[in-house]
């Protein structure tokens, strides 16, 4: 089981960080199997699990629910987990709450909040309450109405010096690792080198200390399209369909379920069943 020193560690070693985010039980198996450094229980889970159109109308009760069963799965990998919309925007004292039921309920080791500005206190909050925190800045999602969309972000330069600004206040406030999502290789690059704690990035190019990518986008599963930052793996959907419309075809046709596939009885507890009769 790694810790947060750990990711520390890696940084100073030029190790990279490897992080999946996952959302149930077998997914997160997986992922352990593989050997990743850091599951993260994303709300991402809202597009890609249960079919919304926006990180927007995931709540706290499902967060709580896919991590615990992530953990189940990956009882030995760090976990991360997203705080959901409007769970830590009302109060630093609502936060705090929600933090810590993350925690307590799931038996997750961190939360992420995206955003810096009025986010900080709640960031110092958690911390000091014992809570290690992930802070995601760039493109957030829960945050893409007001951004425009999910476009590119930190492309000009007062933009980029926000976000250099942004990044440091957030490492001031306790953040122990900074997700950097779809921003400029090169911003990433002086993003990385200036901070102590690590950076994870998606669509953020090669030179952050880790990277993250979604557990079905690697796998092409259940996805109809990915971003530009996506690298497929294999194409599980392709393979899973086609194994099922093998099985349809099989119950059609008889050929499911054969003898291999079924259960006999004893013949005297046959002649039993029907009274003696052959």
């Amino acid at each position: 089981m790694k810790s947060t020193k750990d990711f520390w560690v890696q940084k100073s070693q030029g190790k990279k960080i490897v992080m999946v985010t996952a959302y149930d039980y077998p997914s997160a198996k997986q992922v352990e199997q593989a050997q990743a450094d850091v599951i993260l229980v994303g709300d991402s889970l809202g597009n890609v699990v249960l079919g919304y159109d926006s990180t927007i109308y995931v709540t706290m009760e499902d967060m709580l629910h896919h991590a615990k069963a992530v953990k189940r799965g990956a009882p030995n990998t760090f976990i991360v987990v997203d705080m959901p919309f409007m769970s830590y925007h009302l109060s630093v004292r609502d936060t705090l709450i929600n933090g810590a039921r993350l925690i307590q309920e799931t038996g997750a080791h961190a939360v992420k909040l995206e955003g810096a500005d009025d986010v900080l206190p709640h960031i110092k909050a958690l911390v000091k309450a014992g809570i290690p925190v992930v802070a995601h800045l760039g493109l957030t999602p829960q945050s893409a109405a007001v951004l425009g969309g999910f476009k590119v972000q930190g492309k000009d330069a007062e933009a980029a010096r926000k976000m250099l600004a942004d990044v440091k206040l957030c490492q001031e406030a306790g953040a122990f690792a900074i997700v950097l999502e779809c921003i400029p290789q090169q911003l990433a690059k002086e993003i990385s080198r200036s901070l102590a704690i690590p950076t994870i990035g998606i669509g953020a190019g090669v030179h952050t200390d880790g990277q993250v990518l979604v557990y079905h986008d690697i796998l092409t599963y259940g996805v109809n399209r990915a971003p530009k930052f996506v690298k497929s793996y294999t194409n599980a959907d392709e393979q899973m369909t086609n194994a099922l419309r093998e099985y349809v075809s099989e119950v059609r046709s008889e050929l499911f379920p054969n003898d291999q596939h079924s259960f006999t009885m004893k013949e005297e507890e046959l002649k039993t069943l029907y009274g003696g009769r052959e």
